[in-house]
């Protein structure tokens, strides 16, 4: 026998893989371990270097490599990314045995271990030696992610204050195109109010004019019936729901809204037929208002009753700003002073635009997203199944998060200085979310139906995302059916169930066991979200009347009581305003090295019966993306936003 022959192949990608220093080798055989061998090659990026490793025991079937990176002296200890080792018995032999590692390895690791390429659950495995290394595995992980808390009540997070921290394999940098900011950021140190509704429309006329969305908002927000439709398709289209029964607390009675209904109609048959709807926003109840240039910012919990007219149009037919019924707190409807109506529509607006960004977007993507990926890291080692399907769409959320926390979310960030929930009341609000999220709110086709949107003409967000969901569905399912051959392979698979425990009780919910290949398809889209829209951002905020992330006054407890003029001193101040408009230009913009829905960089997705699962999704997403261009051409008000090519595959901003 003259040895095994060993190739050890550095990355070509990404840049500057290479590395001065040199690598030690070792085989871990079913019989025994060759002693380490040093491999006197430069490990230049792209590079194959193939060295003969002669033990002097038999070692029996090679099921690990050990790898240990070493420093040169007198040169730089940088990082090397390892494509992966491919080991031949012999010159001879014409199996190559390949062990991938896709990965940055560190002088500071010590000794990396590889495995083989195929993907198994623990129940699979004969030797003992690789049941071993599953549980070295999740030891190692579990010790380097720990558990921490950012809010009491919130779902627990990674336990990192710096990105620093995750290491190179967990961090990334995004390749984004030049934000042109400049027209925003020029008016940012102004700290006084908007003197007029001119002068916001040559704010608009700067940094809104190439953008044909924000162009219809601008001209439609005062609007009805656009109002309604931003219920349905805007930002935040996760709070409207069908109703019955009108709440308690909400002082409307069928007389009152008699006018803005069909006159053979009254509202219990409205709400019997299906056709009225809430947007209830009691989370934000009482909630401590943040204090802006030296001001007090005011919040409202409003309750909105809306009607879905004869015409198709959903348009808003009652509006009471607090919770709480009284004479302080007066009903507002379309027929009042237009002023009081546009003001009442704006109140509502900015208490969507802080549901929508701490609990649609932060609470529900980010932190659920990041819950997801900490467990599945801690619980799932990477040779798992679901480790690889689950980590190429949230590998990114640790990145970002703690990027959040420690800027956006943090003293001095975009929400302390410009946003009426502020750092007193994020804590509240993202406790109060947390309580009122339910298993099946996550659930797209549970959602709609049970908020009565999966049969409205009008309404994008629920038609496209029901189409995703069932691409995603077919695809997820048919990955689960490759490696769970019944409920009782989910039942018995002790890694999968401690992902599970270790999701809800970290996350939400108090779920602590799945039993069938159907409980586990639904968990997985929980982790696999497709409701990301950070592209909608600047559409839908630009024009600042239309999602103002703050308001300068009270919110009136009468009728009558503002006029025209005073309508636009409720909104926030002009550097608050643009800062706010700052960072959401920086979270609409798509990276340029965006990879879409199910388009996967991953070794692990381009060989097998994956392969053919990847292509049967991309077709169908595919042409489901033609289905929404199609459709788009013929509206006035285009909705591309779930679009399977405007979706990224991971949470990355």
């Amino acid at each position: 026998m003259d040895g095994f022959h060993v190739t050890i192949r550095t990355s070509a990608s990404p840049p500057l893989s290479g590395t001065y220093g040199r690598v030690w080798i070792s085989l871990i055989g079913t019989l025994c371990e060759s002693p380490p061998v040093r491999v006197e090659h430069f490990l230049l990026p792209g590079s194959a270097y193939t060295v003969v490793i002669k033990p002097k025991e038999e070692v029996g079937i090679v099921v690990l490599l050990r790898l240990r990176l070493e420093a040169q002296p007198g040169f730089p200890d940088l990082d090397w990314h390892c494509h992966d080792v491919q080991v031949r018995r012999s010159s001879e032999d014409p199996e190559v045995e390949v062990f991938p590692c896709h990965k940055w390895i560190r002088t500071a690791d010590g000794y990396i271990e590889l495995r083989n390429e195929k993907a198994c659950l623990k129940k699979k495995e004969t030797l003992d030696i690789l049941i071993n290394h599953r549980e070295r595995d999740l030891q190692h992980k579990q010790q380097f992610m720990r558990w921490g808390t950012f809010v009491e009540g919130g779902p627990h997070c990674v336990d990192m204050t710096s990105v620093t921290a995750l290491g190179p394999n967990m961090s990334y940098i995004r390749q984004r195109p030049v934000n042109n900011v400049h027209y925003i950021k020029s008016l940012i140190e102004r700290r006084t109010s908007w003197s007029s509704l001119q002068e916001l429309e040559t704010f608009f006329l700067f940094n809104g004019r190439e953008n044909t969305i924000a162009k219809y908002v601008q001209a439609h927000w005062q609007e009805d019936a656009f109002f309604g439709y931003q219920c349905l398709n805007g930002c935040n289209p996760l709070c409207i729901r069908q109703i019955h029964n009108l709440p308690p607390n909400l002082s409307v009675t069928s007389e009152m809204v008699r006018p803005f209904l069909p006159e053979d109609s009254s509202l219990g048959q409205e709400m019997e037929r299906g056709h009225v709807y809430l947007l209830d926003y009691e989370v934000l109840d009482q909630l401590p208002a943040n204090t802006v240039n030296d001001k007090q910012t005011y919040l409202a919990a409003p309750l909105c009753l809306l009607h879905y007219s004869r015409q198709g149009e959903l348009k808003p037919i009652a509006i009471q700003l607090q919770q709480a019924p009284g004479p302080q707190n007066p009903v507002f409807l379309p027929s009042d002073a237009a002023p009081d109506w546009l003001l009442a529509k704006m109140w509502v607006r900015n208490s969507d635009f802080q549901v929508h960004q701490l609990l649609t977007h932060f609470l529900r993507t980010h932190l659920l997203g990041e819950v997801c990926c900490t467990a599945t890291l801690r619980q799932l080692p990477e040779i798992h199944p679901l480790h690889q399907l689950l980590m190429p769409h949230i590998r990114s959320t640790l990145q970002i998060n703690i990027q959040a926390r420690v800027t956006l979310l943090a003293t001095k960030g975009v929400f302390d200085k410009s946003i009426a929930c502020g750092l007193e009341a994020i804590p509240l609000l993202l406790a109060r979310g947390t309580r009122r999220l339910r298993y099946s709110s996550m659930c797209v086709p549970d959602d709609v139906r049970v908020r009565g949107l999966d049969a409205l003409p009008i309404c994008y967000y629920a038609q496209d995302a029901l189409r995703v969901w069932d691409a995603l569905h077919r695809f997820v399912a048919g990955w689960i059916r490759l490696y769970y051959c019944n409920d009782e392979d989910v039942q018995h698979d002790c890694e999968l169930q401690n992902w599970i425990g270790e999701i809800f009780t970290e996350g939400f919910l108090g779920l602590s066991h799945i039993g069938s290949r159907r409980e586990l398809l639904q968990m997985l889209f929980l982790c696999i979200r497709v409701n990301h829209m950070t592209n909608i951002f600047l559409d839908y905020n630009i024009w600042i009347p239309n999602s103002p992330a703050a308001m300068s006054r009270p919110p009136s407890q009468t009728k009558g009581s503002v006029s025209e003029e005073d309508v636009f001193s409720f909104l926030p101040e002009v550097n608050f305003s643009c800062h706010v408009l700052s960072v959401l230009s920086l979270l609409s913009q798509p990276a340029i090295d965006f990879v879409p829905l199910c388009h996967y960089n991953e070794w692990y997705f381009s060989s097998g019966a994956i392969v053919k699962l990847v292509e049967e999704v991309r077709r169908e997403l595919k042409m489901l993306a033609k289905d929404i261009a199609d459709r788009n051409s013929q509206l006035e008000l285009p909705y591309p936003y779930l679009s399977p090519d405007c979706i990224e595959n991971s949470v990355t901003i």
